[in-house]
């Protein structure tokens, strides 16, 4: 199937929230890791969401070219080619962007998006983030709203995470304290600045303990019920039920039960990075231990061709974090629930 179009992309959010599920969003770095995550959404017969960080576009450009925006294009035609051979419903998004990155990564990206739209095509990604979560609120908000504009414009969905995520992911740092659960006034004060859809369609990171990087269950301290807090809320002052779509950051480390819970308050879309990082490595790490006569030419010998070939290897890490992606859309309770 191509790669998700505005409605579909929105009748997918609706489908999650309706019926209890959520979408795994895998963080991809290269062609192989993408195709790593549409084999995953395939094999799981789960539509999905791919992602690419601020980090990720840079390394997409090329390691001594360094610029989000190339990269961003390439990985987003590149993907809108490939996308096709597989039959699952993929989104494009793009992960955490900060402030001091916002004029050379998702603005630009927008308004290329708004110049294709204009055109009669397809924006160029189904969805960007906001990362306000280091400067004030109002400030955070007041950036929202304006980026919020510029997506209806592009016809594309603005993520935005108002609260801090620990922890560190592409270097932003954030600090493990009490400022890691966003509170219910927080909640109010960002439907009363963003609306609850009549402005523009808007997912929310609010943070419930939230924290990026490795940490074995139990370590993170999450507490789903900050969500049910902030739904009831804003539900109660609009009158709606679950107003808010929400997205579930910095998972790694997480419980089933933290992760049902976590759904069943409002969450549709569920970020994976470093659990697909490690999957992806794992097989490759076991590859050059079990092969390192082969891949290295060792005491003057030619090595091994079949073995150095990065085919031979990429092939296993490819179906590693293929197999981690399927794990996720189970958990998410996505697997099964694509779309026709």
């Amino acid at each position: 199937m191509p790669i998700a179009t505005p409605e579909i992309y929105t009748e997918m959010l609706g489908r999650a929230k309706s019926q209890g599920f959520a979408y795994p969003a895998i963080n991809v770095t290269s062609s192989q890791t993408l195709h790593a995550a549409l084999r995953g959404f395939a094999e799981a017969e789960s539509d999905g969401i791919v992602q690419i960080s601020t980090g990720g576009a840079e390394f997409l450009s090329g390691a001594t070219v360094k610029d989000m925006v190339t990269g961003s294009v390439a990985f987003a035609e590149y993907a809108r080619v490939v996308a096709d051979k597989y039959p699952v419903n993929i989104a494009l998004h793009t992960d955490h962007c900060p402030k001091d990155k916002l004029d050379t990564f998702v603005r630009p990206l927008l308004k290329l998006s708004e110049e294709r739209v204009a055109k009669g095509q397809q924006p160029l990604f189904q969805s960007h983030m906001w990362d306000g979560s280091a400067v004030p609120l109002e400030e955070n908000l007041q950036i929202a709203e304006e980026l919020l504009a510029a997506s209806n414009a592009a016809r594309t969905i603005l993520e935005i995470e108002v609260g801090v995520v620990g922890g560190e992911e592409d270097g932003i740092v954030g600090e493990i304290n009490e400022k890691l659960y966003t509170t219910p006034e927080d909640a109010l004060r960002t439907a009363e600045a963003l609306g609850l859809g009549d402005r523009g369609y808007y997912m929310t990171a609010l943070t419930f303990g939230n924290v990026h990087g490795v940490y074995k269950p139990g370590h993170v301290k999450l507490r789903p019920e900050v969500l049910k807090e902030a739904q009831d809320a804003v539900g109660e002052k609009y009158g709606r039920t679950k107003p808010f779509d929400f997205v579930f950051h910095g998972g790694s480390g997480s419980t089933l039960e933290e992760i049902h819970a976590a759904i069943d308050y409002g969450v549709v879309k569920m970020n994976i990075d470093t659990d697909t990082q490690y999957a992806f490595t794992r097989p490759i790490a076991d590859h050059m231990l079990r092969n390192y006569d082969g891949v290295l030419k060792v005491d003057d010998e030619v090595g091994n061709k079949k073995q150095y070939d990065p085919r031979s290897y990429g092939k296993a890490a490819e179906a590693g974090m293929a197999e981690r992606v399927v794990d996720a859309c189970r958990q998410l309770k996505s697997a099964g629930q694509k779309m026709n």
